[in-house]
């Protein structure tokens, strides 16, 4: 049975970039899942499986079909449970779901301010026109104008992970001495800006970035197999 997983990249397919993707690239390596990786570019996206999603993280486990990253991560652990796993139990998915709100609220919001031009910049003609046209209507700004405060927004980045900073002082990962999903979703935002953008957001002995090399050393390297911008 081939596992297959739909993800994100712009006009290199060798750069797939999608934090919500990465979520479950390492969350397969976790639970050491072969699969192939198929990145497509946006516009490409509801086209897969007769236009099951409109967005990606897509799996297809055999005869299964499942989206949302969330969700992924929920098949897998109910359809491989003596595989190592993502949760640790129901305390590690409410861990998972507070994790991913002060990505998604806090982290993303930040990293598109900083990565928005440079993720525009590396789409075929077609996804930056489609691009441009949604980010700007999302954002209520040129990208352009977005862009101008980008050496604002990587100045005040790392001040926003102090609730992970303090959490990194009793233990190795989020998930404790090992990690768990939780890791894999803030270690998605952060790799969406390491590949998008290349920002250098942390000193070098923050704890947040040492976790972070953490994660992309994981499962051989996984995440170093794309280099940042």
């Amino acid at each position: 049975m081939t596992r297959i997983l739909y993800s994100l990249c712009g006009a290199d397919e060798t750069r797939p970039f999608s934090p919500h993707c990465w979520k479950i690239v390492l969350a397969l390596h976790h639970k050491g899942l072969d699969f192939i990786e198929k990145p497509m570019p946006f516009t490409e996206i509801s086209k897969v499986e007769s236009g099951f999603s409109k967005t990606v993280p897509i799996l297809r486990d055999g005869n299964e079909l499942i989206r949302d990253s969330f969700d992924i991560a929920l098949y897998l652990e109910d359809t491989y449970p003596d595989r190592p796993t993502l949760f640790g139990g129901e305390g590690g998915k409410a861990l998972a779901r507070f994790v991913e709100g002060f990505s998604q609220l806090v982290i993303h919001t930040a990293i598109t301010k900083i990565a928005v031009k440079n993720i525009h910049d590396m789409l075929g003609d077609t996804d930056r026109v489609y691009f441009r046209q949604t980010r700007e209507a999302r954002l209520g700004k040129t990208l352009e104008e977005i862009e101008a405060g980008r050496s604002t927004e990587i100045d005040a980045f790392a001040a926003k992970l102090e609730p992970i900073r303090h959490t990194l002082k009793y233990q190795e990962f989020i998930g404790g001495d090992a990690p768990l999903f939780a890791d894999y979703i803030l270690f998605g935002a952060l790799q969406w800006m390491r590949i998008t953008a290349g920002a250098d957001v942390f000193k070098d002995d923050d704890p947040v970035g040492r976790w972070f090399e953490r994660c992309l050393d994981l499962h051989d390297g996984a995440g170093r197999r794309v280099t940042a911008a």
